[in-house]
């Protein structure tokens, strides 16, 4: 099973990879399918709070069979989420499940949405969510989307009558749909809006339901479905060889930070959805009953569709050309109607199709990946008419020049011309980077201003070409953005986006610093290059009371992409201490304090991103025993050289690397986050590390999810992990053993250690176990019991058993101090009679 599992992912992988890096090429089979899109006018909004959230299953129907126009808005960008492919959380985490959710719908054929809501993390109630996302501004994001998409149908995943028994997240989302709803049709509502836009009544608002909100298929089946409307949504499309649940597997795999990789499954299947408001149905009716979704439905539409209906009755698979002057003069006639939404939506998917039609291929590749501003680019364009028809390139205009460039060019059948142009970034510094991102956030919201980004997936792009084109007499501009296109070896013809990056960025070696004395400690600031011949100096911002040297260093690279390596030298106070350290490059008497981040992963675009170069620096008074630390990787996380700051030797042990002897030599064995999940050879190995317990190790299991565990036996006693979490970062911690060595040596934790904490205490906790574990702590959100399964320690043979759902793995990457002091104590253990060490 696992093999099977691990080829379909390296299959998906494959797929995805070409989706993501490649411009779309339609066969004949996509361009019908594109037609038959173009001749429905109706349109459905699918609403959730977080990226993997959507049923693809659905909206893949309602894309594929159906043939609405479909797009998913969620709420957030899934920031707080975990990663299972690397290390990248909070902002660069939501900037991959955003990728990843781009990749989803090109997959089922959707368009996606977002609002500025920041995902700080799993939140109990929907009263909460409200609270820290402020609710009126999620509410007019979500207003802003629905009088921006206009959609006829609007879908919840979630029930906004839930609250307090599933993901605040998820109903908040549930009930800011059923508010917008109204307030999207209200013209006295967030009115700066209607600059922009105008109001729009949605026709019917339904809920997404299925057994699992009633606990059993069997509690469903009793249910009065009167209220309901279900489909098939295993249809079978042939032109695509797969079922709809097999597109819908595909495009849910997108999503591999999450853990989504999965199999496809094929055969009929219902799905549900409950009428909530709007214009009521009659049982069975379709979903847009009483909605005209043909193009009679805008006035001048009729002889659009009467043209456009020919060409899909008729339709020349061998020969998608031949249609051309039909779509020709349906574009023609589409440019004088007066519905400016569909007017809009409508002559986009039509020149999609002309181009496919007309074997049209038109690309502009950079000679380089990235430029700064003030940087001259070379730009290499392909210009090509792969069918008979008459195609004329009447000039191109390049968004860096105020004037077009003419060429009056027939473009013979299949005779490729490549342009060269040069140009200069203009000096307006607008960086490729996530919008969202430009400007400090709060811990509920995205703080953008601009309410033409608002909802948008990525940064729109600043360099692009319109290739202004006569096809078959019918003038036609044809935008393409510009590109990095290249090559390697072992993976063949590979794209990139092409980026504006700043002149220089830095970066420091970690992003925290533990002083656990009062000694110096040399950091490391890399300089990086973003175009030839940059000279200047860099110097450090940091906190009162510590102290760097020197004051400055001369910085001088010549060529761009090259590095430049300085060290300073940064003396803690006396005292526990901490605050941010930040590079500052001077160029020319402008300071760059930004840091160059590449986020590379096959399944999505490569993703730059800009961020403030901090690190944290923490004067900790920390004590530590044992030295040397074995580490089993789980899901991405930190710890590793978490560890290492404070002074151990940390190894990493490979799965198949577990046995008695290999576990011998370590003071302890840490076991990362959610291992158990995602480690197949751990059931097969845990006999070893509970062998290494008995024989007097010392054994830490961090936390791991409650469904999807890989082995029976995870502790040497009975133990049962739940779903019981705290999320306030800030609940009161009650130490239940306050003499228990654990929390005594080497440190003494006191609730002074539990302050600063980020995002939640802990999650995952078990919620039984049997009498040899002691628990060390409890805690409880507001209005909940006491959560006692945070922290459990077991003696076993001669050494201990630790299970924590403890978030350390949050902790230590924002250099909260206690956390640091709580895990060197559970190293420790059964130490007491070693020396300490410092570095």
């Amino acid at each position: 099973m696992y093999q099977l599992r691990l080829c379909l992912l390296l299959f998906i992988s494959s797929i995805v990879s070409l989706q993501a890096q490649q411009p779309k090429k339609y066969n004949s089979s996509e361009i019908y399918e594109a037609v038959q899109k173009l001749n429905v006018l109706g349109s459905v909004l699918y609403i959730a709070a977080h990226p993997d959230d959507e049923n693809t299953r659905l909206i893949s129907y309602m894309s594929n069979e159906v043939k609405a126009r479909t797009a998913y808005l969620s709420l957030t960008r899934g920031d707080g989420g975990q990663n299972l492919i690397g290390p990248e959380i909070r902002e660069l985490l939501g900037v991959i499940r955003t990728q990843e959710l781009l990749a989803a719908r090109r997959v089922d054929g959707g368009e996606q949405r977002f609002t500025r809501a920041n995902d700080f993390g799993y939140s109990k109630h929907p009263d909460e969510t409200l609270e820290i996302w402020n609710k009126d501004d999620v509410l007019s994001d979500v207003v802003w989307a629905i009088r921006e998409f206009k959609p006829d149908i609007i879908i919840n995943r979630f029930d906004h009558r839930r609250a307090g028994r599933t993901h605040g997240h998820h109903t908040a989302s549930a009930m800011l749909s059923m508010e917008a709803f109204d307030l999207a049709n209200d013209a006295s509502k967030y009115t700066s809006q209607l600059e922009l836009t105008q109001t729009w009544q949605p026709k019917r608002l339904f809920y997404n339901t299925s057994w699992w909100r009633y606990g059993s298929q069997k509690e469903f089946d009793k249910l009065d479905k009167s209220n309901m409307i279900n489909f098939d949504v295993g249809v079978y499309y042939p032109s695509k060889g797969m079922s709809n649940n097999e597109v819908a597997a595909l495009a849910s795999s997108q999503h591999l930070c999450q853990g989504f990789g999965r199999l496809s499954q094929r055969g009929s299947q219902q799905e549900y959805i409950e009428f909530l408001k709007g214009e009521p149905l009659q049982k069975n009716e379709d979903i847009f009953s009483g909605i005209d979704v043909s193009w009679n439905r805008i006035e001048g539409g009729k002889a659009i569709g009467k043209i456009l209906k020919l060409v899909e009755t008729h339709f020349n698979f061998k020969n998608p050309a031949s249609h051309l002057p039909q779509l020709l003069e349906a574009y023609k006639l589409l440019q004088n109607v007066k519905d400016e939404h569909w007017k809009t939506v409508k002559t986009k998917e039509l020149k999609t199709i002309i181009e496919a039609c007309s074997g049209l291929y038109l690309e502009v590749s950079a000679k380089t990946p990235n430029a700064a501003p003030n940087s001259n680019v070379t730009l290499d364009m392909e210009v090509l008419n792969r069918s008979n028809a008459n195609i004329n390139l009447v000039s191109y205009s390049l968004s860096t020049l105020e004037r077009g460039i003419t060429k009056n060019i027939t473009l013979a059948s299949n005779q490729k011309l490549n342009f060269e142009e040069s140009i200069t970034i203009s000096n307006n510094k607008n960086y490729t980077t996530p919008y969202w991102l430009n400007k400090k956030s709060s811990l509920g919201m995205y703080n953008v201003e601009n309410q033409n980004l608002i909802g948008l997936p990525e940064t729109p792009r600043a360099v692009f070409v319109d290739f202004n084109l006569m096809i078959e007499g019918t003038p036609l501009s044809i935008r393409k953005p510009v590109i990095y296109r290249y090559s390697k070896p072992d993976k063949g013809e590979l794209y990139r986006p092409f980026e504006i990056i700043p002149i220089v960025s830095a970066s420091i070696s970690d992003k925290v610093f533990i002083f656990e004395n009062d000694q110096q400690k040399e950091i490391e600031v890399t300089v990086k290059a973003g175009k030839n011949n940059i000279e200047g100096y860099v110097q450090m911002a940091y906190p009162k009371g510590w102290n760097v040297y020197p004051e400055k260093q001369k910085v001088e690279i010549a060529n761009k992409d090259d590095i430049q390596k300085v060290v300073f030298t940064v003396i803690p106070p006396k005292n526990q201490n901490e605050g941010l350290i930040t590079p500052m490059v001077n160029i020319d008497g402008e300071f760059y304090t930004d840091e160059l981040i590449e986020i590379d992963y096959a399944h999505i675009p490569f993703q730059t991103v800009l961020m403030p170069s901090e690190s944290k620096v923490v004067r900790l008074n920390i004590e530590t025993r044992g030295k040397n630390i074995g580490y089993i990787e789980g899901a991405g996380d930190v710890v590793p050289e978490s560890l290492r700051q404070i002074g151990y030797n940390v190894t990493i042990i490979e799965p198949e690397q577990i046995s008695p002897e290999n576990l011998t030599n370590f003071d302890a064995i840490v076991v990362g986050i959610r291992a158990y999940n995602i480690v197949e050879d751990l059931k097969f190995k845990q006999k070893f590390l509970l062998e290494y317990v008995k024989e007097g190790g010392n054994l830490i299991i961090q936390y791991n999810t409650s469904r999807g565990i890989k082995i029976d036996n995870l502790a040497p006693y009975n133990l049962k992990l739940s779903r019981d979490r705290v999320t306030d970062e800030n609940a009161a911690i009650q130490i239940l053993e306050p003499n228990h060595p654990i929390l005594n040596f080497p440190n003494k934790i006191t609730s002074k250690d539990f302050e600063g904490w980020v995002q939640e205490r802990g999650l995952y906790f078990p919620n039984e176990w049997s009498k040899e574990f002691t628990p060390l702590l409890a805690s409880n959100d507001k209005g909940e019991s006491s959560k006692k399964g945070a922290l459990l320690v077991a003696k076993y043979g001669k050494g201990n058993y630790i299970y924590t759902g403890l978030s350390f793995f949050r902790e230590f990457p924002a250099g909260v101090s206690g956390a640091f002091r709580i895990f060197a104590n559970l190293l420790s253990a059964e130490k007491a009679d070693k020396p300490s060490f410092k570095n």
